[in-house]
């Protein structure tokens, strides 16, 4: 067997060690006292019990759709020939279940890093610092290990099994098709944990702020407040575990992408160095994330520019190690370069293209924060106009999250242009291949954020020193920025990763462009383009329909149980986690079943062309409102935090609770539902739509 086959599976291995060894470190240090484990345990279990409700939901669905795949794999075209495989709806579970896999073991991990990190910070910010940071890394590495493990591992089984190591065998493109049923799996699970998150821990969050903060004018995370314990397992859910799942389905769809394009390559190249290189470029970026984790350290009493500027240091440490060694593995798997549709690809070229994805990557982390950032010009635009009120607060809101669509598509469009300059398709591809590679320390950042968030809660409802707690705020705000920047991040890949689904699914599909001219194709566009919207829309709704539930919920408690206000009874916690979990499992249905099923009713009705034509303008307008709604909530949320910090404008300082302050406080609650919930969801949603293309695209070449 040729030993390249094998490094990719090496290196996830070496990754599932270090998870392994990581998590164990988190759980070796101290949890603190009582009070704090008991609060911490409301919420770990609030957390595995939404999951696993999820899970049953999702179980049904996807052996639905894994008997239909497989069935699907059966027929034939009118010429006679098989469409694809019946392990296809293998391929499916095996994807579907990874992803879960991928979300249960970092929310497992942040339910127990959050306690460790508040009792942490009762110490040093230092150390507070590596608990959250580290608990994130189980996250990031466990997603990126599975991914790659996932994937090549069903391809270098069926590889063996019905090419017999054949690289020329004509059932090297065969497996490859078969396996997109993984990535399939994968992004339907990624798609309903991020829209149910979203919608649990949105829901809970809006009522927590609007009756807990506005309403009864307490602060944030009080244990008097009955959603808090719901908000902070929301954290864990929406932030973790979907997010995993979603970075997961992009890492996983990027990569195949670009298998599929270089199968087309497999004889001029003289081997199967196209299809491996995207998952070596995978595996090494992977491992480079690891050895950068070791790099991120802050001093023992720093602020939030000193941790920002270590995550920054372990994020551009695996960047740049990453790009180094992709020329080596162009060289190795790429080394006398490939034919692809009439055009040369040569390895100098094809790592060029590595390289701006890597840049782009980091580039759209960068301007994320720029909009997103505490201090920088467009949150003081809306620190400045929450002065004369509400609404004023919400327009430089949404003129801050338009205007930040504008650098990142002049950032993509120079990326896409540079790579397919450089290398064709192929380049474009391998460049969001590029992209993702460090998906393992962009996630560990991302991950950081609501562990911390956690950990100031706790000590909010253990009754912490005002010390604790600013320090697990200093954190808090870095993650909410790192939150941001993990969102900006996954939608830019959506964007290069659509248009390498795009690529391959043209070459699949069997036809040679989109004419916009037909009127068909023109309208598959315009229908695609409003797909985006009503998602949102229906992403939103559920929200404000589970958020008036827990108002009323949380109201009634104030109201109806004695002493809670003055601290003298608890509060019913479980029935605010109930709301919230009965309401993401049911409002999760229907935003999801469209994104799945209106592709297939497009491409099985109209055909190729037109289903291409929906496929741009879900891409286009998807990406555009992700980046405008995600980074329009992010602002938000730090534009409230700033005045919690204390703000001065024109010579006067506004604190918590000052009118100013609560008009920031209504911008964060209209702004939660688009970054965490609708926002998030429009990169699953532009992937999804081009697996679902590429799935078909067989059938429709019939």
């Amino acid at each position: 067997m040729d030993s390249t086959l094998m490094l990719p599976l090496a290196l996830s291995g070496i990754g599932l060690l270090f998870l392994l060894w990581r998590s164990r470190w988190v759980l070796t240090q101290p949890a603190g006292e009582p009070r704090m484990q008991t609060i911490a345990s409301y919420i770990a279990r609030g957390a595995l019990a939404f999951l696993k409700a999820e899970w049953r939901v999702l179980a049904v669905f996807a052996l639905i759709v894994a008997g239909i795949l497989a069935y699907s794999g059966t027929l034939t075209t009118p010429h006679g020939e098989s469409q694809s495989h019946p392990l296809i709806g293998v391929a499916f579970l095996v994807g579907a279940f990874t992803s879960a896999l991928a979300g249960y073991i970092g929310m497992r991990i942040a339910t127990r890093a959050n306690v460790r990190t508040t009792q942490a910070a009762r110490s040093s910010l230092a150390r507070a610092f590596a608990i959250a940071f580290h608990g994130g890394s189980v996250m990031g590495i466990g997603v990126a290990s599975l991914a790659v493990l996932g994937l090549g591992g069903l391809f270098v089984l069926f590889y063996l099994l019905f090419a017999q190591g054949d690289p020329f065998s004509p059932e090297v493109r065969r497996v490859i098709e078969v396996i997109t049923g993984f990535s399939l799996g994968a992004e339907s699970i990624a798609l309903f944990a991020r829209v149910g998150g979203g919608i649990y821990t949105k829901a809970a969050d809006v009522g927590a702020d609007l009756v807990g903060k506005i309403e009864a004018g307490i602060p944030e995370d009080d244990p008097r407040n009955p959603a808090v314990i719901a908000d902070n397992v929301g954290d864990n859910v929406g932030d973790i575990a979907g997010m995993g799942a979603d970075l997961f389905g992009s890492y996983v769809a990027t990569i195949l992408a670009t298998m599929v394009l270089g199968g087309e390559m497999v004889s001029s190249a003289k081997g199967l160095g196209p299809v491996l290189l995207p998952l070596a470029v995978a595996a090494t970026g992977l491992l480079f994330s690891i050895l950068s984790t070791f790099l991120v350290r802050v001093r023992e009493e720093g602020g939030p520019a000193d941790v920002q500027r270590a995550l920054n240091l372990g994020n551009w440490s695996a960047i740049l190690l990453t790009v180094a060694a992709s020329y080596f593995l162009v060289t190795l798997f790429l080394p006398q370069g490939a034919e692809l549709r009439g055009s040369r690809v040569e390895p100098l070229p094809v790592f060029g293209a590595i390289a701006i994805g890597l840049l782009v990557g980091a580039l759209m982390s960068w301007v994320t924060e720029y909009y997103t950032g505490m201090g920088k010009r467009p949150v003081n635009s809306i620190v400045q106009k929450s002065l004369t009120g509400h609404a004023t607060n919400i327009l430089g809101g949404l003129a801050v999250g338009m205007e930040s669509t504008a650098l990142p598509a002049v950032i993509m469009g120079a990326g896409i242009l540079g790579a397919y300059a450089l290398a064709g398709l192929y380049g474009v591809a391998i460049a969001a291949t590029g992209m993702m590679s460090t998906t393992a320390m962009q996630l560990t950042i991302d991950a950081f954020g609501p562990i911390a968030d956690n950990a100031g809660g706790i000590a909010e409802m253990s009754g912490l020193p005002e010390e604790v707690r600013g320090r697990t705020d200093i954190l808090d705000a870095v993650g909410n920025t790192t939150a941001a920047m993990g969102k900006g991040f996954a939608i830019a890949s959506a964007a290069l990763t659509a248009l390498a689904l795009f690529a391959a699914y043209v070459g699949v599909a069997g036809i040679s462009g989109i004419d916009i001219y037909k009127a068909p194709v023109l309208v598959g566009l315009l229908v695609g383009a409003m797909v985006p919207f009503l998602f949102s829309s229906l992403a939103i709704s559920a929200v404000g329909r589970a958020a008036m539930d827990m108002v009323k919920e949380v109201r009634r408690q104030f109201r109806e149980i004695p002493g809670l206000m003055e601290g003298q009874a608890e509060p019913q916690y479980e029935r605010c986690v109930a709301i919230s979990t009965q309401a993401a499992l049911r409002e999760m249905i229907l935003p999801g079943a469209l994104a799945l099923l209106i592709p297939a009713v497009v491409g099985l009705t109209f055909g190729a062309e037109v289903l291409g034509g929906y496929m741009a303008g879900v891409t286009v307008t998807g990406v555009l409102l992700g980046l405008f709604q995600s980074n329009a909530g992010g602002a938000w949320d730090n534009a409230k935090k700033s005045f919690e910090k204390g703000v001065t404008l024109d010579g006067q300082t506004y604190y918590k609770k000052s009118e100013p302050h609560k008009a920031a406080v209504t911008g964060d609650t209209v702004g939660d539902p688009l970054k965490d919930t609708s926002g998030p969801s429009m990169n699953i949603l532009v992937k999804l739509t081009g697996i679902v293309a590429l799935v078909l695209a067989p059938y429709l070449a019939g």
